[in-house]
């Protein structure tokens, strides 16, 4: 409980930043040192600000005031929380009920589409076990006797069903990833060729046999177990269609995000526009960096900042328009434009410096924290069972020490919203538990890593919308542009057809690898 107190208590006094200067601290600090009275225990060190385990560590203000702020911001600190109120317009209550209709169609399309599939897989398995039965119940004694055939038939029929069920558990009853916006069109032709051959095969059973009674048994089951071989052949031919054909690489797809540029490629198959989007949202979690949108705001700030360095005098009285001014800012612009490189050259070195700095601070009270814990487990040892730390009390206890270096490091590189305290401290025990050691530890904070790496809450989009010019059945074309948009971002595709590639064959004989040593008479051996 001590542990947990000391935490949150260290944790929430540095969570927000200070412009005082060394002396003013110092001059404070001075003040503070007469004698306290007995009401004296709500000090500054005493007081603590209970934050919700899924706000981030740092809040987003931060970012916006790191530009002013000294090596010792977070020792004199004076912390206020409030509550906040929250509004709701028309338009927002217009906008949820939208999203809530579109989402209830999503699902009413989902579950039609697995019900019409099940409905269909359900007579497929049934049929043949019908057409076996139907004449053992309805004119028994008219059939002719079939004996060991038939029996055999009986067992082939069985162990091919089976087949054909596991076969189809395995392809198509899997948890959807995605609802897209159109029907797959090669699984819509699989269940109407189905439904098609199996009406098939009724229609003629229903004329030939059902109508006229056929007292041929042995026809009967073959006639069943032609039907199980067609199904199996239909099978192979969705393994094909479905997963074969898409494996070979046919298309080259470069993904840009349209913030930061930052772009991939991957290479793909034959498949349709919306499930090339899907396999690109597939790879954009796993590869992408998260999406850090406080990273874009230095360059907005930056070309803000020059030009409310500018002013315009309207000499021409109130009778000018604001074109003018506006051309007139342009072109001041432009005039500072030699001088706005060195200041972009100083401003990152100085950024860079900083992050170095605070890196190595961290990084030394990461180190110390973890020779720490090694040194409690090795008295912990000697100890009764009773006594032993469990990783989450182990990761509460060594918390305090690197909070605020790692608070710093991620306030520099504007990844606080990013991390919450429960989610470093679920880290930092994880990584106790594995005896993992710090550089291990740091790693996801050193080096901004994969969206999926994340809080899902944080960076996961609920709804994508794909936009392009053809129509998202159609198959990749060369050429082919399409864009992915969410909220905050959009990614931007481009399709490229990997070329014909030609190869010719040279033989090289073996015995032409011969060689002359050429020794001249200046050379020195």
């Amino acid at each position: 409980m001590s542990a947990t107190m000391d935490t949150e208590s260290t944790y929430s006094g540095y969570s927000h930043y200070s412009g005082h200067s060394k002396k003013a601290h110092r001059q404070g600090r001075d003040r503070h040192k007469s004698p306290r009275s007995k009401d004296g225990s709500r000090s500054e060190k005493s007081v603590t600000i209970q934050t919700p385990p899924a706000e981030p560590l740092l809040g987003n203000d931060a970012s916006r005031a790191e530009e002013g702020q000294d090596d010792n911001w977070g020792e004199t600190t004076t912390a206020i929380t409030g509550t906040s109120e929250h509004s709701i317009s028309q338009e927002d209550i217009a906008r949820i009920s939208k999203d809530l209709e579109d989402s209830v169609g999503l699902d009413c399309k989902r579950y039609l589409g697995l019900t019409v599939a099940a409905v269909l897989g359900l007579l497929v398995f049934l049929t043949p076990i019908a057409f076996i039965l139907l004449p053992q119940i309805l004119w028994r004694d008219d059939l002719e006797p079939c004996g060991t055939v038939c029996e055999g038939l009986f067992i082939s029929v069985a162990f091919k069903l089976l087949i054909l069920l596991i076969g189809t558990w395995a392809l198509f009853f899997r948890q959807p990833k995605a609802d897209l916006p159109r029907v797959f069109v090669f699984r819509a032709l699989l269940l109407v060729l189905i439904f098609l051959f199996v009406f098939s095969y009724w229609l003629f059973y229903g004329v030939r046999i059902l109508d006229s009674k056929d007292t041929n048994y042995q026809g009967i089951v073959q006639y069943a177990v032609s039907l199980v071989d067609a199904l199996l052949f239909i099978h192979y031919l969705a393994i094909v269609l479905l997963e074969l054909r898409q494996l070979q690489p046919m298309f080259t797809v470069k993904v840009v995000r349209s913030t930061d540029g930052e772009s991939r490629y991957y290479s793909l198959g034959h498949l349709s526009i919306q499930r090339a989007a899907l396999v690109v949202l597939e790879n954009y979690y796993r590869d992408f960096t998260v999406y850090n949108p406080a990273l874009l705001t230095a360059s907005k700030s930056r070309a803000a900042k020059h030009m409310a360095g500018l002013k315009v005098y309207n000499v021409d009285g109130p009778g000018n328009n604001a074109a003018g001014q506006s051309r007139a800012m342009i072109a001041a612009a432009a005039r500072r434009r030699d001088s706005s490189h060195n200041e972009l050259y100083y401003e990152e070195a100085d950024h860079e410096r900083r992050v170095r700095k605070r890196r190595a601070r961290l990084v030394v009270a990461v180190e110390e924290a973890f020779t720490h814990i090694k040194r409690l487990q090795a008295e912990e040892q000697q100890k009764a069972p009773g006594e032993m730390m469990d990783p989450r009390e182990a990761a509460q206890a060594i918390f305090p020490s690197m909070a605020r270096a790692l608070q710093k490091y991620l306030r520099t590189t504007r990844q606080q919203q990013y991390h919450s305290m429960e989610s470093i401290l679920q880290h930092l025990s994880f990584c106790i538990t594995n005896n993992m050691t710090p550089k291990a530890f740091l790693e996801r904070y050193l080096n901004p890593g994969p969206t999926l790496q994340y809080d899902r809450d944080r960076w996961f989009s609920k709804q994508w919308t794909l936009v392009s010019e053809e129509a998202v059945t159609s198959g990749l074309q060369d050429g082919v542009v399409f864009v992915l948009k969410c909220l905050d971002f959009s990614l931007v595709v481009n399709v490229k057809k990997i070329p014909f590639i030609k190869l010719s064959e040279e033989f090289i004989d073996p015995k032409s690898h011969k060689f002359v040593l050429r020794l001249q008479s200046e050379t020195s051996v």
